[in-house]
């Protein structure tokens, strides 16, 4: 298959997780992935799978019409929201390298299904997609994506491969309070879409001195339904009791907790804040957590290369996690 090709089939595939977005649903084995958080993942998915941004994303790289030997990539994914590993399947096959996965126990279902879907459209596929049940074997490179923890994992046992490892990120958002209740409504969709587990989820604001937390709240109260989730409900209890008993100051809803802190990752159903005076402070702390920070929303203007408010959960093709470039990486292969 030539470049096009492939797109056409990525096209294709597009049209039919849309078609069958009712069926992939009833894939869902993850407490976590609600009818609601699926239906949106698949039609984000979806939508990018477009021709017009398939062929902006691959012109960016004139490289990829040149055919060369492919590679056999050893993907593990993460399974923190639903098909997150899918853009690192559609980047190894648009760029005409071998998938080999590993999914995640939490999300084993949804990328099956999808490659079914695919392989009906293109059955040419069938030699460049492979999943391992038990641990990567037979590979040229490696696309790991985890915690911290099994980042050290990956790192040890693929650190002779060439090799994308990924580790926790979270995103953050910066308040100037000129917003509007608009775009609060829409940042709250960036704190509670995927419950707040994906890495693009807003786990901390920066607010400017003397902000009113209740701007932020009443704004929130649009996700109020969060909280009849049982595992949700579970953490925000949680969290909550465990800061009465330490006599921890924090903020409280109802749906979520707000708590000043200098971190930028927070449990699920707690979103971190911190308070500046000047904005300059803001853009040297985000130049010193910039290895910890996944994307920045704001208002065009406040911070550079930020994205709009209810905008974190839209990430276009060449949007790549961690900022690195996986197309490039396979390219260099």
């Amino acid at each position: 298959m030539n470049l096009q090709q492939r797109i056409n089939a990525f096209v294709k595939l597009g049209d039919a997780i849309l078609k069958n977005k009712e069926a992939l649903k009833k894939g869902k084995q993850n407490p976590w992935f609600t009818e609601s958080n699926l239906e949106y993942a698949l039609t984000e998915i979806a939508n990018s799978l477009s021709k017009e941004n398939l062929e902006k994303w691959t012109s960016m790289y004139p490289a990829l019409q040149n055919e060369q030997e492919a590679k056999r990539l050893g993907v593990i994914t993460a399974g923190n929201i639903p098909l997150v590993g899918f853009h690192d399947f559609l980047s190894v096959l648009i760029s005409g390298n071998k998938f080999v996965g590993k999914l995640s126990s939490k999300d084993d279902k949804l990328m099956p299904a999808v490659i079914k879907l695919l392989l009906d459209i293109e059955p040419r596929f069938k030699d460049y997609i492979f999943i391992s049940e038990n641990k990567l074997e037979n590979f040229d490179a490696v696309i790991a994506t985890g915690s911290n923890n099994s980042a050290r994992y990956f790192e040890y046992y693929f650190g002779k491969y060439p090799h994308i490892i990924r580790k926790n990120r979270n995103s953050v958002a910066v308040l100037t309070g000129n917003e509007t209740d608009e775009e609060l409504q829409l940042l709250a969709d960036d704190i509670f879409l995927y419950f707040g587990l994906g890495c693009r989820s807003v786990s901390k604001l920066f607010l400017p001195d003397n902000y009113d937390l209740d701007n932020i709240f009443r704004n929130s109260l649009k996700h109020k339904e969060i909280i009849n989730h049982n595992k949700y409900a579970n953490n925000y209890d949680y969290n909550r009791a465990i800061y009465l008993m330490n006599l921890t100051e924090f903020k409280d809803n109802g749906i979520m907790l707000m708590k000043e802190d200098i971190n930028m990752a927070s449990p699920v159903s707690v979103v971190y804040f911190e308070n500046y005076s000047k904005i300059e402070t803001v853009k040297q702390r985000l130049e010193i957590e910039k290895d910890n920070i996944q994307c920045i929303v704001a208002n065009e203007g406040v911070i550079s290369n930020a994205i709009p408010f209810g905008e974190s959960q839209k990430p276009q093709l060449w949007d790549y996690a961690d900022n690195v470039d996986t197309i490039e990486f396979l390219l260099s292969l």
